[in-house]
């Protein structure tokens, strides 16, 4: 196990030198000038000439890569040109809100899920199968900021249950901290609940065909028993797979949840930054997403062989 973990983090280091020489390419391809946007239109091309020097704009794009991707080697990711602040502590700052959008997005979608995808596997073919199955399309189907604007006009403007918008830390209290994320949550996790189901319909369908299932019913077991203890753990491995991945993916994509819900999270912090053309800012911010990303598929690997001890990552086959 420590053999694979070490292995992975290893490969890492390609995955981040492609990914960085891509988004550096592509920030710095996006039309309009950094200079423009700090000092404005009537700045002389005097001024402008001197910030772009300051700010090493004037150099080939070779060099600037290579004076950049040093500093990340060494974990300085460079200062934001708009925040005048490292880009390490911007992304802090930012990241509070998104993580716990993202936590609760995520239990939201594995209890609204396992529960809907467990019943859709027990009553196969029936009504309420093909019900489960509806609400999982829909919810796969339907863009989440669409989803949030349904659900601001319902529960925030007509019933006036949760606020409009806006973002409380959890400094200011559990339950305000809550209630300002239920909306923005629930929006976001509605895709990955349905994704979440589907796979464990389709998990559950094929672990209840098994011998050892059939033996189970026979020795007449609770039914409970059969499909939690048994077919659920030891379907988990697909679900399991596809939880990890979609808890990156609301990570990575709760940017527009967090522009329609006014949530000052990375994600904001990303459309923000592209309207300044803050390039350090944008670079940093997606290389440490990317890492955040294969650190959580990584973490997936790793629990497998805790679901299911019959996984090993490093036996030999």
């Amino acid at each position: 196990m420590l053999k694979y973990t070490i292995q992975r983090l290893f490969s890492l280091i390609p995955i981040l030198l492609v990914v960085a020489v891509i988004v550096f390419l592509l920030a710095h391809m996006t039309p309009g000038d950094p200079v423009t946007v700090l000092l404005g239109d009537e700045a002389s091309e005097e001024a402008k000439a001197e910030l772009r020097h300051e700010l090493g704009f004037d150099l080939p794009v070779y060099t600037q890569f290579v004076n950049w991707f040093t500093g990340v080697v060494t974990g300085d990711l460079g200062m934001s040109f708009f925040l005048k602040k490292p880009v390490t502590e911007v992304f802090a700052d930012y990241l509070g809100p998104t993580i716990s959008l993202a936590i609760y997005a995520q239990i939201i979608a594995i209890v609204i899920s396992l529960f809907l995808g467990v019943i859709a596997a027990k009553k196969r073919g029936t009504f309420t199968d093909q019900t489960v199955m509806g609400f999982s399309l829909l919810g796969i189907s339907v863009p989440s900021f669409l989803v949030g604007l349904f659900l601001i006009l319902l529960f925030a403007v007509q019933l006036q249950w949760f606020p409009v918008a806006g973002y409380r830390p959890l400094s200011e209290g559990l339950w305000e901290h809550l209630r300002y994320l239920t909306l923005p949550a629930i929006a976001l996790g509605m895709m990955q609940a349905g994704l979440i189901t589907r796979m464990t319909r389709s998990s559950m369908l094929d672990v209840m065909k098994s011998n050892y299932i059939k033996t189970a019913k026979s020795k007449g077991l609770h039914q409970n028993r059969i499909t939690y203890k048994h077919a659920l753990r030891n379907s988990f491995i697909p679900i399991l797979t596809v939880i990890g991945e979609s808890f990156g993916t609301l990570i990575t994509g709760a940017a527009v949840v967090e522009t329609v819900f006014n949530i000052p999270g990375i994600g904001q912090l990303i459309v923000n930054s592209i309207e300044r053309r803050d390039f350090t800012v944008i670079q940093g911010t997606v290389l440490l997403i990317t890492v955040t990303y294969v650190l959580l598929n990584l973490t997936v690997d790793l629990l497998y062989g805790v679901v299911d001890p019959r996984v090993r990552l490093n036996r030999k086959k």
